[in-house]
């Protein structure tokens, strides 16, 4: 079979995990020459381990630290957009799509943070891509707040909500039927996660918790069958355990988080997955919920480090959905809703906000974003190679 796939995953220090993942594609069967693994990391990192790891476990990849992300850019004729993947950030899995966008040959992608490790006795790679694959009935989730907690199923237990959840949409009621889902509809999968949930900061100290993890734990007995939210109701995307179409990526922008004089941070998946959700919506597509868990073992950090990242973000969080909810309605391209959604953030007055300012920042990055992609597509023709370093 052809390597279709493009796994990335941001790393700094526990790149072995791939190892375990690797182990669970050879366990049931999945076929691991389909992979090209890409790592995001820093030059300060272990990047000559990182290749060494790839090479020991037969699988194909490459390593791209900061300066070789540079000198991708400039062989790919895309420099003037760098800054559209901040360094150092979690958002900077966007590098991974932009080298997914241009190698045309992998069809499919794959997130993976690397503070998670596969469940053995779930078939990882090949649970995502028969979820992409998906057809025929499934539960469809609602609520009258217009948001679905995808930790839903045993809220009545645990009581929490998902990182990026609005607190203005809390103690929703929820509505649950069948739905039916037809042949390529599904163009997202989203597994979700045991052991320490991913919650934001002012959850996890309400939960007692100063190292940034949460006392509340989840196991597989909180999660029941596979899921997806209705029409015009938003969830939270988290790219941990994600994979996805590459149909999607001019829709699935990370947002720059980190790196902007607001000190916004944190919400680069969660808006990228608000983004993406309004883009299904109009284009009669799905993201699919639940299976394959991962095992989230997040390392210990101050709960208040998160905070002061999370912060100056959470008025904006409240309300970038009712925002976009109504936009790009006549679109016909993941590109066209995401231009609408771009230009209702630039052209927009969002003083009212506490840094609303970076709802235009934002705007204008998701333009570049279009642009950057535009100019790789005209180059994708071309044959681009990076030196390896000597």
């Amino acid at each position: 079979m052809s390597q279709d796939i493009c796994v990335v995953v941001p790393t700094i220090r526990e790149y072995e995990c791939m190892r375990s993942y690797f182990d669970n594609a050879r366990e049931h069967g999945f076929d691991l020459s389909r992979l090209h693994v890409v790592l995001v990391t820093e030059d300060f990192c272990e990047t000559d381990e990182m290749e060494r790891m790839l090479e020991e476990e037969g699988v194909s990849g490459e390593v791209f630290d900061g300066s070789r992300r540079e000198e991708w850019y400039e062989a790919h004729g895309v420099e003037e957009y760098g800054h559209i993947v901040p360094a150092a950030s979690h958002a900077e899995t966007s590098f991974g799509l932009l080298y997914m966008w241009a190698h045309d040959e992998f069809d499919y992608g794959f997130f993976i943070d690397d503070d998670t490790l596969p469940h053995p006795e779930e078939d990882f790679f090949g649970t995502h891509m028969d979820n992409l694959a998906f057809e025929g009935g499934i539960e469809e989730v609602s609520s009258d707040e217009q948001w679905v907690n995808v930790l839903y199923q045993n809220a009545d237990e645990h009581g929490l909500y998902p990182r990026g959840y609005p607190y203005s949409a809390m103690g929703e009621t929820v509505e649950t039927g069948t739905t039916e889902i037809e042949a390529g509809e599904v163009v997202a999968s989203q597994g979700l996660w045991t052991n320490v949930p991913d919650l934001d900061a002012v959850r996890i100290l309400m939960d007692g918790d100063l190292e940034g993890q949460a006392q509340t734990r989840t196991s597989r007995d909180d999660f029941g069958d596979d899921f997806v939210a209705a029409r015009g109701n938003y969830l939270t995307v988290c790219s941990m355990n994600l994979a996805f179409r590459r149909e999607v990526i001019p829709a699935f922008y990370q947002l720059p988080m980190d790196d902007n004089e607001w000190e916004v941070g944190r919400f680069d998946d969660i808006w990228s997955g608000v983004f993406l959700k309004r883009a299904c919506d109009v284009l009669d597509k799905r993201i699919y919920n639940g299976a394959p868990l991962c095992e989230h073992n997040k390392a210990p950090r101050s709960t208040f480090d998160d905070l002061n990242n999370e912060v100056p973000g959470l008025e904006l969080n409240e309300h970038l959905w009712r925002v976009i909810d109504d936009v790009g309605a006549d679109a016909d391209s993941y590109a066209d809703v995401f231009e609408a959604m771009a230009r209702e953030l630039v052209d927009g007055d969002w003083s009212d906000y506490n840094n609303g300012a970076f709802f235009n920042y934002v705007g204008e990055h998701m333009l570049d974003w279009l642009e950057c992609l535009s100019t790789l597509s005209t180059r994708a023709s071309e044959p681009v190679r990076i030196a390896a370093d000597s």
